[in-house]
């Protein structure tokens, strides 16, 4: 954005530049209508001709832009608060469950998981 502004600017001060140095007489005509001026006058008014057509061009989009950018951060917005509260309930319901017993199991010896249950003298 500021790089098509700054190239904006220089191509206005070059137009200007040529403008001055070019300050003849000319007559333009479009269908019924002409105009007299100088060159200086006409390519000026040209420039600002064409910076009107381009604004309006671009206006609609631009505002669609920022329309569907409001509109992102206000559904943002909602869906976070909507996650908050999820986030609430959720740990509402973690702390009001029951926390199960641990079930202990019987402890079994090296001896037993290497011999597989057998004793050392049981044939297999």
């Amino acid at each position: 954005m500021q790089l098509l502004l700054i190239l904006g600017i220089i191509f206005a001060v070059g137009a200007v530049i040529f403008a001055l140095q070019n300050n003849v007489t000319v007559m333009v005509t479009l269908a019924f209508w002409s105009f007299e001026s100088t060159l200086a006058v006409v390519l000026l008014l040209t420039l600002g001709i064409g910076v009107l057509i381009a604004a309006l061009v671009t206006t609609p989009r631009a505002l669609r832009v920022q329309w569907n950018a409001a509109r992102l951060r206000r559904q943002v917005a909602m869906l976070e608060e909507r996650n908050a509260q999820l986030e609430k309930r959720l740990n509402e319901m973690i702390a009001a469950a029951p926390v199960p017993a641990a079930e202990t199991k019987p402890y079994v010896g090296l001896k037993t998981l290497l011999t597989g249950g057998r004793s050392v003298g049981d044939k297999p």
